[in-house]
């Protein structure tokens, strides 16, 4: 049985969500605040955390940069907050998704299932695949996630690491952003642009010499994104 931690101060809000999960067999634990909640992740054993943004005490943003540092689990911001801000920022601190409030208790848990999939299946070595991928100075070794580039390490977030790798294996393919959203995150992308623009973003400046012209991730535009290889 696979454990979800809910931290979210709204009681009818965690409600929903816990009952929604257990249906589906989950194990839940719920914390109303961001210092218990972060306590709770720290010691605790989950394989997913869902974090409200408004919190008393510690808010959600340090919540996630806090446990990022730590926890390599899915984190999926709930926020009622709609401003690309708020979820470019939530997202460049390390979680791998968001939900707005309100929102369908269905697709909560249909979020919770793909993040948790298409997380199990990163941690799954295919050893029919190459262990190692080279293009240019980058290094992918395939068997340990580490990346290389020019010969030093970077590290990568999960969605950082899924998403480059997916990209380098299908390098020079124009890849728009609904097919990357719904391969790397399991989902339909529902209008999401944000969540790929941000992870793009994020590896321009950690794997590109100069991310404002980039050598290896390429925007095509009113097409998507090449990786060059």
């Amino acid at each position: 049985m696979q454990k979800i931690l809910i931290i979210e101060d709204d009681t009818a809000i965690a409600a929903i969500e816990r009952d929604y999960l257990l249906v589906e067999q989950f194990e839940v634990v719920i914390s109303q605040d961001g210092r218990s909640g972060m306590e709770k992740a720290l010691q605790g054993s989950f394989d997913l955390i869902l974090l409200d943004l408004m919190l008393p005490g510690i808010d959600g943003f340090t919540v996630c940069r806090r446990l990022r540092e730590s926890l390599d689990i899915p984190i999926l911001m709930v926020t009622a907050r709609r401003e690309d801000i708020d979820k470019i920022r939530g997202l460049g601190l390390g979680a791998d998704d968001y939900i707005e409030k309100p929102f369908s208790p269905s697709v909560l848990v249909a979020r919770v299932k793909a993040n948790l999939a298409q997380y199990a299946r990163l941690r799954k070595t295919d050893r029919t695949a190459p262990i190692q991928i080279a293009i240019g100075s980058i290094r992918i070794n395939t068997d340990t996630h580490r990346v290389y580039v020019n010969d030093t390490e970077i590290e990568l977030k999960n969605k950082e690491y899924e998403l480059l790798l997916f990209m380098a294996q299908n390098a020079d393919v124009v890849l728009n952003r609904e097919t990357l959203y719904e391969r790397i995150w399991g989902m339909d992308a529902m209008g999401d642009n944000a969540t790929v623009a941000v992870h793009i973003n994020r590896l321009r400046d950690k794997i590109e010499e100069d991310p404002g012209n980039p050598r290896y991730i390429q925007t095509v535009r009113g097409a998507g994104y090449r990786f060059k290889a």
